[in-house]
């Protein structure tokens, strides 16, 4: 896999990705470089049938569409999101004991605890403040520098740690190690001079900062046919998505095709710039009234149109077997997997699932059936909610992984390039399947 250029773009853009702001401006970067032409919420827009355009909502929420040639009548949604499980540090997080300084941190969405201890970390976000000239302006910035880590108490201090399992307090051990107080005066901010050796200002007004691992993405085992890296889930989905989207060959008529990344999938999406906002149903409505459509016109296309929510599911662990229904054991390398949920935690009902079996199996690509055991809960994705608040048929799909919401996550390289066909197919087949009914019987 190390020479196929699509899993090298995907490792260059995982490392360019330590939190959703960078992941959307690394997605701009791609589409501007391909043609798409920004658009911005506040201002007017003046839409060109057969154009490429993409909208941004508070640097982290991106949606890019290619209209149709004609009257949009449908739309095609690639749906995923960008934002990992991890460390938010506090807005007055120094704290210092003994000769050390540390920050304290809170935890965004249901990271895996432990596998955050003992690595070398750095800090990326956004950033707000007062500029030389008295401007007030915001900035991504990436902090490698000044490593930090999370230390863990020594095996001789815990005797019982390897067989009663680690038990972390969220508020006392999860304060990341800094520096040593030499290395700063007593009144001096730590976050403020990390940051002043990279951006210029005269007042800091805010910083949200998260977390990241230094180690880079990877390519693993023997043949190197797998990926390990932070935030697999779901930077893997927003790839294939984007992979998809700006090689897109083909053009329909009447369907807009459109691809959407979401932040704040982990905690929820109730925020401005999550599912929950109406930022995707106001952009759709624009486009129609671009082309003097109306309300009965924006019903009609709901309707009529489909999207694909993506985000990573799990692979079958080796080593814990008993933890996955017996009958729905999902494989790393052996295709994509098409989710299930009786209480709709996933979108994916009998009909919805119908334009994917149908092209999985027009191009080749294998297709797995995930559902949990009845004993142990699974969690959502943002397709209930894109499939409820638009009213617009939804399926449920991803890539088996392991380590979910691990600092390092791991998954197939062959099922990353499985989703991309799978993804392009989605926009580029002349017609999305569908079922037709028939009277009872």
């Amino acid at each position: 896999m190390k020479s196929n250029p699509i899993i090298q773009d995907f490792l260059s853009f995982l490392n360019q990705c330590p939190t959703s702001w960078h992941a959307t401006a690394a997605a701009v970067k791609i589409l501007k470089n391909k043609g798409f032409r920004e658009l911005k919420e506040d201002q007017s827009w003046n839409l060109t049938p057969g154009n490429r355009y993409f909208v941004t909502r508070n640097d982290s929420s991106l949606c890019a569409f290619i209209l149709p040639k004609s009257t949009p009548e449908r739309v095609r949604i690639l749906a995923s999101h960008s934002d990992s499980p991890g460390f938010k540090i506090k807005p007055q997080p120094e704290i210092r004991k003994q000769n050390m300084i540390l920050l304290s941190t809170e935890i965004y969405g249901s990271p895996l605890l432990n596998s955050w201890l003992n690595r070398d970390l750095g800090l990326a976000g956004r950033v707000t403040f007062v500029n030389s000239q008295g401007n007030i302006e915001s900035t991504l910035v990436r902090l490698e520098d000044a490593p930090l880590t999370i230390p863990q108490l020594a095996v001789h201090l815990d005797r019982e740690v390897n067989e009663k399992g680690l038990t972390l307090n969220k508020q006392e051990h999860l304060n990341v190690l800094a520096a040593l107080n030499e290395s700063l005066p007593p009144s001096s901010s730590y976050i403020e001079t990390l940051l002043r050796q990279k951006i210029e200002f005269k007042q800091l007004l805010s910083s949200d900062l998260f977390l990241f691992p230094l180690e880079e993405a990877r390519l693993m085992g023997f043949n190197q046919q797998m990926i390990a890296a932070h935030g697999l889930d779901n930077i893997a989905s927003l790839h294939a998505s984007l992979h998809s989207m700006v090689h897109n060959t083909s053009s329909h008529e009447n369907d807009i095709k459109m691809i959407v990344c979401w932040d704040n999938e982990e905690i929820g999406s109730n925020t401005y710039q999550g599912v929950s906002s109406p930022f995707i149903s106001q952009i759709l409505e624009r486009i129609l009234l671009a082309s003097n459509k109306g309300r009965e016109d924006y019903f009609r296309l709901l309707n009529q149109s489909f999207c694909l929510s993506i985000d990573l599911s799990h692979a079958q662990h080796p080593n814990y077997m008993e933890r996955h229904d017996p009958q729905h054991q999902i494989q790393m390398g052996k295709g994509v997997v098409l989710k299930h949920n009786a209480q709709f935690r996933y979108a994916t009902d009998g009909n919805t699932s119908i334009p994917l079996k149908v092209l999985t199996k027009e191009f080749g690509i294998p297709l797995q059936n995930f559902v949990s055991r009845n004993d142990i809960p699974c969690g959502t994705t943002i397709g209930p909610m894109h499939s409820s608040l638009l009213g617009m048929p939804t399926v449920d799909i991803g890539c088996g992984q392991l380590s979910m919401h691990s600092c390092r996550e791991l998954m197939s390289c062959q099922d990353h390039l499985d989703m991309c066909i799978l993804t392009q197919a989605i926009l580029e087949t002349p017609e999305i399947p569908k079922t037709k009914k028939v009277e009872n019987t």
